[in-house]
């Protein structure tokens, strides 16, 4: 199994006044193809952060970085950007779906914006979203839908482009228990259908124990 994310002595320092935090203290991390991984920790361990840069959100990292072989670290804004769009999706723990666009409109957004035609980019969002259940909910917008429905279209937009590999921050934080396990278990099955590698961020440890694999941030640093 060829890894997908490959992170080496990853560093993350900040100032605060006179005194520096180290948040980060040298994170060696692997996901291979196909694999889902839960990073388990609590609050204010790290596990954002360490998203947050494996994503190319923020700079101000030290180490390395490589995603589907290619070393991510150094790249410069253009780089960055070209990973993001082309390589990685992201789940957060709120939809961010944007609110005059329908279900659809969401999903089938990152794929025009990545050069893909209307037609296919319709279709990719159809069979995404009918895969999660949201067969009828197409034409809805975020406000006609629940919250595990918004997450639901939150995680089809994150694949829409097919990314190597899935980021997800607390993505089912803001559910309730029972809607919380179905949307986790839509999440993991169409994450392991579409063949690509995913680190879970959560402090949940019963919904990290269905994923393949469970690492421990505890400050700074995995165990």
């Amino acid at each position: 199994m060829s890894d997908v994310l490959h992170v080496t002595g990853l560093t993350r320092d900040f100032k605060q006044g006179a005194a520096v935090i180290h948040v980060l203290r040298g994170v060696d991390l692997h996901v291979g193809q196909g694999e889902i991984v839960a990073l388990l920790g609590p609050s204010g361990s790290g596990k954002s952060t360490l998203l947050q840069a494996v994503g190319l959100l923020e700079g101000g990292f030290g180490g390395s970085i490589r995603i589907a072989g290619e070393e991510v670290a150094n790249l410069d804004d253009a780089g960055r950007t070209r990973v993001r769009r082309d390589s990685v999706g992201f789940v957060y723990q709120f939809h961010h779906l944007l609110p005059d666009f329908t279900a659809s409109e969401n999903v089938v957004l990152p794929q025009l914006i990545a050069g893909k035609g209307r037609a296919d980019a319709e279709s990719r969002a159809a069979s995404l979203l009918e895969t999660l259940g949201l067969a009828g909910r197409l034409t809805h917008r975020p406000s006609q839908l629940s919250g595990g429905e918004q997450q639901r279209v939150a995680v089809a937009r994150a694949l829409a482009n097919a990314p190597a590999l899935i980021l997800a921050d607390e993505p089912t934080g803001n559910l309730d228990e029972a809607t919380a396990d179905v949307v986790l278990a839509e999440f993991l099955r169409l994450v392991r259908g579409e063949g690509a590698a995913a680190l879970v961020a959560t402090h949940n440890e019963r919904l990290a124990a269905k994923m393949d694999r469970v690492v421990r941030l505890h400050e700074g640093v995995l165990g």
